[in-house]
């Protein structure tokens, strides 16, 4: 199985579960529910262990229906992961005795339910992922330039996708190529300065990184329509000369401004900080 949809971060209980959409429904991060059930601090341990008990007892069909679905790791990269729709979570989960699971089940519910929304509005979604970033304590100003680039970041891999980019790795490098143009930096490095781990890179800009991040996409998009480039190294070199663009602009704000408009600030709680900092020393 493989899915070119973006790995998304859904919330219970103050902890992150990975989700991706694939065949129009969401699928989960097994290892990640596990860890958020039990609290273990060998999930995939857990894991392993409980497929051969559930083998053991017969539900054979469990292990079919899990699928290896490429999620972004902590590292960054995007790895494959045993990933499960809600039908079969539910009966992974009856497996499992933790005094989560009957909240953990209403919780996974609702998320399917709001899926189904979403298919048959899609507007829905926008509208939660609004609401989402304004609970996190995100400004209208920000939310909206963010939202702006979800909707160019979307066309950009639209294009790709149409034009020759076949692999997560492909849409990876074409991505890199456009930030290291546009700020002398490939997302890893970045998520690196602003001390991310899992976290949505976008999700730690400020105002102005947002607003070059979508010149440097939107450039390579309408680059890539006007040469009708198809194959990776056409769409390459476009990648490269989109992210130029936003890049020259860049160095002209920073001269005028006599600042760099890279910054490692994040968004991140002041906890988790305190936390991520404590464990450099």
């Amino acid at each position: 199985m493989k899915t070119t949809e973006e790995t998304r971060i859904a919330i219970f209980q103050k902890k992150e579960i990975r989700k991706v959409i694939y065949k129009d429904e969401w699928w989960f991060s097994v290892i990640d529910i596990i860890d958020v059930l039990t609290g273990t601090n060998r999930p995939r341990k857990y894991w392993s262990d409980l497929k051969k008990k559930l083998s053991l007892e017969g539900y054979v069909e469990v292990s079919e229906k899990i699928g290896q679905l490429k999620m972004k790791a902590p590292d960054g990269k995007m790895r494959g992961t045993d990933c499960a729709n809600t039908e079969t979570l539910f009966r992974i989960i009856q497996s499992i005795p933790s005094p989560k699971a009957e909240p953990f089940k209403r919780w996974l519910a609702k998320v399917g339910y709001e899926r189904i929304q979403e298919i048959e509005d899609p507007e829905l979604a926008t509208k939660r992922t609004r609401a989402l970033y304004k609970a996190k304590g995100y400004s209208d100003d920000w939310i909206e330039k963010r939202m702006r680039g979800i909707a160019i970041r979307e066309e950009l891999t639209d294009e790709w996708r149409q034009r020759g980019a076949e692999s997560d790795r492909d849409y990876s490098i074409l991505t890199a190529e456009i930030s290291k143009a546009t700020f002398g930096l490939t997302p890893s490095e970045y998520k690196d300065m602003k001390n991310l781990k899992r976290e949505n890179l976008r999700d730690h800009m400020t105002d102005l990184e947002l607003i070059f991040s979508m010149l440097g996409e939107r450039s390579t998009t309408e680059i890539t329509k006007t040469r009708d480039s198809k194959g990776m190294v056409e769409l390459k070199e476009d990648a490269v000369e989109g992210g130029e663009i936003a890049g020259e602009a860049r160095m002209k704000l920073e001269k005028k401004l006599n600042r760099s408009i890279i910054t490692k600030n994040n968004f991140l709680p002041k906890k988790t900080q305190e936390k991520k900092l404590g464990g450099r020393s």
